[in-house]
């Protein structure tokens, strides 16, 4: 039995539901690690090529103690010599592993960013209907595009920095112990004061890091709206302009303002930091004169600490180590927008009692059955009421009534682009839900008013439905939708660009494309939706043969727009408030003297007596 099925949010656990509010959570920083795993080889080179170079940076230091305290007292040239190449090999050793370095952070980093990029990509191409009616182009866009851009820095160089600061802080204050414990603790003194301040400083930065963010999806939004080619032409056509200017302006204010608190935040602390780097010289150089005026401290040491490059070791790394936090805390909230997509679950849930992997749909027939169908698409209105049909293998299904009927959402139901609330859906008496839903929708072919084509050639567009196809299938379909002159008439046939949705086309040759397009799916399923709208009368009777060729043998479900669609149909179903109160014939219908009757006599027929048919 189809009828009773469980209830949507059983069916749909853990789906996209776009009225429950989504979770927000802090993101857990080994989560943002697993995207370095594949890369782990490469990791661990750079991490032997940041010991090497850290080791290396110690040379200038310990051979200048050497030159001092060794070579320059014992008036040894051939000693400063031999210090002072020793200079020079390490800066070069130490250089050529760092571009060895650098060219594979860029391999790790770029890698990590196409992997981010792609499993989004991916997850949103697997989403339901239902996200992308709920949530702004432009906020979708934003999160795919500039919050990975976002997180490069951190991807590809911030990760490396953080261990390559580390290091050369620990090799640094080995280094210092070994040639006077005393100044090293002097020196690590002001370390603490530049480390202290960074929690308060990453909250802070977290939170404005995520209302600016939210903030660019709504100017991202805007873009996306009003500079599309309806958008434009919307805007031309009631000359909102100047309505347009100051809102996009107060949006952009507000922008601004949460981008200036964002750069605010953490001045003073960075202008602590600096303060600490110049203090903590004055301390070594204070600290070291009464170790060498008392204790005998040697000055080749003393200067090893201050001026040798062991402090700015120390120092350099600590100051960028805390700039670092704060932006990797920023960087988790563009994290977060992100895994909060990749968190939703995607469509193709089957039922809690289905079993765990989905049976595949093969061999089919074609008949379709609905059974005590009930759906809204908010809680607060229901689309249909208790829908219960049946189409047979092979047949056409016509369905008739006035806008708003709910005529689309049955046939958006099939293909599941949306789950019924109650009752089911089966195409070969097995429950659309309990298969795999690749295979389902592979054995489906639509065709809408608003036809989409990509930005691309015709034959890549009509390839689209079969990307296997030959040329000569390509012509023989377009043939079939009364198109392939069109296309042989341009000057670049059918490696012409039909560009931006393919506004270089006419409607008429856009819909014929996409008639063409599902001819070489050649699907058991045809969903029909007002398909031959944007057709003139001559070749409106060329595509209806077309279509009595294509759906010969197969299942249709045709939302009808001219009469003749109708008169072919082997079943009428007359959808009024979301309800069929009809089925029939169209000679049966007639004779009822019903609702389909009073359709076509107000709504079928005009003045010549010529019948027209309107959903």
């Amino acid at each position: 039995m189809l009828a009773g099925g469980p209830p949507f949010h059983l069916m749909w656990s853990g789906a996209f539901d776009p009225d429950r509010p989504r979770v927000k959570r802090r993101v857990d920083l080994r989560r943002v690690l697993q995207f370095f795993r594949p890369y782990w080889r490469a990791e661990l080179t750079v991490l032997v090529c940041i010991v090497l170079v850290a080791l290396l940076g110690l040379a200038p230091a310990v051979f200048t103690k050497w030159i001092i305290d060794g070579a320059l007292a014992a008036h040894d040239i051939r000693g400063v010599a031999i210090d002072a190449g020793g200079m020079v090999l390490s800066a070069l050793l130490a250089g050529g592993i760092g571009v060895y370095q650098g060219y594979l952070n860029s391999l790790v980093g770029e890698g990590i960013m196409r992997d981010i990029r792609t499993s989004l990509v991916s997850h949103l191409h697997r989403m339901p209907i239902a996200f992308f009616t709920n949530t702004k182009t432009g906020e979708i866009m934003n999160r795919v595009s500039n919050d990975v851009d976002n997180i490069d820095n951190v991807v590809t160089g911030t990760l490396v920095t953080i261990v390559t600061n580390v290091a050369i802080m620990i090799t640094t204050i080995v280094t210092m112990f070994l040639m006077n414990w005393l100044l090293a603790l002097l020196a690590l003194a002001v370390v603490p004061l530049m480390i202290l301040p960074l929690s308060p400083v990453g909250r802070r930065m977290y939170d404005v890091r995520k209302r600016t963010r939210e903030k660019r999806d709504e100017v991202e939004s805007l873009i996306q709206e009003t500079l599309s080619i309806s958008g434009i032409t919307l805007i031309k056509s009631f000359v909102r302009e100047a309505f347009e200017h100051k809102r996009f302006f107060a949006v952009g204010t507000d922008l601004m303002r949460l981008e200036i608190r964002l750069a605010m935040v953490g001045r003073w602390f960075i202008a602590a930091i600096v303060a600490m780097v110049v203090i903590g010289p004055a301390i070594v150089w204070f600290g070291g004169g009464l170790l060498h005026i008392f204790r005998g401290l040697s000055i080749g040491t003393i200067v090893a600490f201050a001026a040798g490059g062991l402090l700015g070791r120390l120092y350099g790394p600590a100051s960028a180590l805390a700039g670092i936090q704060v932006q990797v805390v920023s960087a988790l909230a563009v994290f977060e927008r992100i895994f909060e997509y990749l968190d939703m679950q995607a469509e193709g849930v089957v039922r809690s009692s289905a079993s765990v992997k989905p049976a595949i749909l093969s061999d089919v027939a074609g008949e379709i059955r609905f059974d005590h169908v009930t759906f809204s698409y908010v809680p607060e209105r229901t689309i249909l009421h208790d829908v219960t049909f049946t189409v047979a293998p092979g047949k056409i299904a016509a369905f008739v009534g006035p806008s708003g009927a709910g005529k689309t959402t049955i046939t958006q139901l099939v293909p599941r682009f949306y789950d019924p609330q109650e009752g089911g859906i089966a195409v070969d008496g097995r429950d659309v839900r309990d298969v795999d839903l690749d295979s389902l929708r592979r054995h489906i072919g639509i065709v809408t008013q608003e036809t989409y084509l990509f930005h691309d050639t015709i034959a890549a567009n009509l390839r689209y439905g079969r990307e296997s196809a030959t040329q000569d299938e390509l012509e023989a379909a377009a043939r079939a939708a009364s198109i392939h002159d069109v296309i042989a008439s341009l000057p670049q046939g059918y490696d012409t660009i039909v560009g931006e949705r393919g506004h270089k086309l006419s409607g008429g040759e856009r819909q014929r494309l996409a008639i063409a397009r599902v001819l070489l799916k050649d699907p058991r399923i045809l969903i029909l939706d007002e398909a031959t709208s944007q057709l003139d009368s001559e070749n409106e009777a060329l595509i209806q043969a077309a279509f009595l060729r294509l759906m010969s043998g197969r299942t249709s479900l045709v939302i009808a727009h001219r009469l003749s669609t109708v008169l072919s149909a082997d079943v009428i179903f007359v959808v009024e408030g979301g309800r069929i109160v009809e089925s029939g014939t169209h000679a049966l219908l007639l004779a009822r003297n019903g609702t389909y009757a009073r359709l076509y006599w107000t709504q079928f027929r005009d003045r010549d007596g010529t019948a027209l048919a309107s959903s």
